[in-house]
Order: C-alpha cells, then structure tokens, then sequence
C-alpha cells in the first residue's frame, strides 16, 4: 500500500532511537529534522532514515540543544506544523532525585523557546508519568512556567494526560504524560479521543513468532520443547512490565529492578541480561536454555516497544537495548498524532474558506448624490441662501 503525500511539517528534538518519530511519521507527518545528541541513537536514525524515500527530505542532526540555534532549521516563524519531542525524564522520574527544573538536565525551557522562535500550528511533549501524577510536587511549575509560556506564546493546551501503551496495541505496561498545545485556530477543532477498546496484545502473542524461531534456529535437538515450555509460561500472563533503558553510567543492559525482572520470569523470561541476536548466537545455555527462561534479544524488545520490525537499531548490544528501553512506542504517538492532523486539517480548511470569504465580498454600494444617504451639506446651503 502506497503511503500518502504527507501535508503537514514536523520537528523533532530528542528523537533517541525514532519512537515517537516513527508514530508520527506513520501518522502522516513529514519529518523536517529529528534532533539527538546521543551517537548511537543519531546512527540508529541515519540508518533508517538517509537513502528512505518515505522520509525524503529529512535531516538527523546531532546536536546539544542547549547550544542549538533554530535558525539552523531554515524556517520561517508560523512555517513548521508540529514540534515534538520527548524531553528527558530523570527531572521527573520516580526513580530518580525528583529535581524537577532544578535539574540541570530540564529541556523544557530550550523546548519552550524553540516553540516560540519557530512558532509551529502544534506542540506535543511527552514525559514521565510522575510529572503529573500526586504528590502534585511539580504542579506549580506545569502551571506557573509550562502552561504560562505556551498560553503567553498563543497556545491553548488542548490535553495533558497520562496514555498507556497497553491501550494503544503495545504489550508493555508503559504509562507516559502527553502535552497537546496548539494554535488557537486550530485547538478549537481538536477532539480528544479515547484510545479504542481492543483485547490486549500479550507478550505471548506478540513474541511466538521470533521467539520460535530462536529455538528452532539454535538447532538444539530439543528446541520444541523449550519453546513450548516457554510458551505454556508467557501464556499465563499478559502484557510485559515497563521496559528500562537504564543509565550509560551503570552496568550492562538488563530488563530492570527486582520487581520487573520477577514480572518477567512470570512470563518465562529471564531478565537478568539481554541475549544476542540469533545470527550472533555464542552461548546458548545462558540466551536461549538457562532455567529461568530465554532472555529477550535487542529486536525482541523493539517488538515489546511496538516498534516496526524492519526498524534497525545501531551500537552495539548493551547500546540498543538502551535505545529501545528509553523509547516511545510508535503506537501511541501514531494516535496522538492522528487527532493533531485531523485538527490541523479542519482549522486549514476553515481558515482557508475564512479568507475566500473576504476575498470575494462585495464592498458595500456607495449611496448616489442626492439621495437619502448621500451628502446633504449642499441642501444646507441651499437653504441657507434662500
């Protein structure tokens, strides 16, 4: 199936490894520049991206955004449709100090600028749960600084909630704070919509497929058995914990702390490690047999993440899993970008009938000497004289 001449402009800032990028693109936006400073992740986006003609035209920069300057970008003010990003989450997260814009590693205020240099139709930031959720420690600076300089910059927030993944088709516990904010003329037409109600995706049913290939693949004699066994596990559960990207200062990948390594061994996994790909297999016992199940590959984690499968990821093991752990599920920000571009599309056209409108209005018909509306000083003077 051909993909449609996309209509609307994105940007992206803090891209990683393409999540939200490849949401949005399948959503039906052109991407105009995804912005990275982490290495892999900007080879991960050139090795997708460069040579596609589904994204013809669209440039990977890597670059600190704090030094970023938007004129790079070539745009006019009110020329660009949508600036997304994913800011990083660490200011925010649960897991960590909770430092909020204290922490030197808040990209909110270089996003807040660039939206008011670049002045785009639609702004959709995403972030953790726990900037949102109570204690409402960050509620005064969602208000008071977020909110405040996108209404000050012309903007309408048309939501701010928490999506989870699991709703949207993706067998992941991934709960994540969306921000819509657009244009008055064009927030007027946006329509939030629940996302469909549909069965879950499991992990069993999401991994079957590559997972018995692994065993099949490995030439064990006994490769059916083990992956039936896995089966029979996986099948038992539901959908997978939050994947974690973890920290480029901590250790080797793995599929997080005590409480989602023990959701993983629920559905057969083993999430003390992430085992290689099949075409790089070199101890089977420790990727594929070990008694707490087979570990999950790089690509296998993608799926978890709602990745495309022909999406590629660069670096090496420990680098994308990294990637695919600190990523936004395509799914979801395929939904929300869907309800951008129907808002966009409605706010386009009644602009556009708004200006043929007053292009073709007829002047109002100047009133003729003499009569009723017409000037009358001349009466006067007449009047006067006689």
């Amino acid at each position: 199936m051909t993909r449609a001449e996309p209509k609307f402009t994105s940007v992206e800032i803090c891209a990683g490894a393409g999540g939200q990028a490849v949401g949005l693109h399948e959503a039906g936006f052109r991407h105009l520049a995804l912005i990275e400073i982490d290495e892999h992740a900007c080879a991960t986006l050139e090795s997708n991206v460069t040579g596609n003609p589904e994204w013809d035209g669209c440039k990977v920069l890597k670059r600190d955004l704090t030094e970023f300057k938007v004129d790079e970008l070539g745009l006019k003010p009110g020329e660009l449709d949508l600036l997304a990003g994913g800011v990083p989450c660490p200011p925010f997260s649960a897991a960590g100090k909770q430092l909020g814009e204290d922490d030197e590693r808040d990209l909110f205020p270089t996003m807040l600028s660039m939206v008011e240099a670049l002045r785009p139709k639609a702004v959709m930031i995403e972030n953790v749960r726990g900037l949102l959720e109570p204690p409402e420690k960050f509620s005064r600076y969602r208000e008071e600084v977020i909110e405040h300089r996108l209404r000050e910059a012309g903007y309408v927030k048309c939501y701010w909630k928490i999506l989870e993944a699991c709703d949207y088709g993706v067998p992941q516990l991934r709960p994540r704070a969306i921000l819509v904010a657009m244009l008055k003329e064009y927030a007027e037409y946006f329509e939030w919509t629940e996302a469909k109600t549909r069965p879950l995706l499991t992990v069993a049913e999401a991994l079957a497929s590559s997972m018995r290939k692994r065993f099949k693949d490995s030439g064990h004699p006994q490769w059916k058995t083990f992956y039936e066994r896995w089966l029979t596990e996986a099948e038992k559960g539901s959908v997978a914990p939050t994947l974690v990207g973890g920290s480029k200062k901590h250790g080797g990948a793995d599929l997080g702390p005590t409480r989602a390594k023990e959701a993983w061994r629920k559905l057969g996994v083993c999430g003390l490690g992430v085992a290689n790909e099949p075409k790089d297999l070199k101890d089977p016992d420790r990727d594929l047999f070990g008694e707490r199940g087979p570990k999950l590959t790089v690509s296998q984690a993608a799926i978890i993440q709602g990745f495309p499968e022909d999406w590629k990821f660069e670096g090496r093991k420990t680098a994308a899993y990294r990637q695919v752990g600190n990523a936004f599920p395509p799914p979801v920000a395929q939904a929300v970008g869907e309800q951008i571009i129907a808002a966009l599309e409605k706010g386009t056209k009644a602009l556009a009938a708004a200006q043929s409108d007053t292009l073709f209005e007829l002047p109002a018909p100047s009133a003729s000497p003499g009569s009723e509306l017409g000037d009358r000083s001349g009466d006067r003077e007449c009047a006067a004289m006689s």
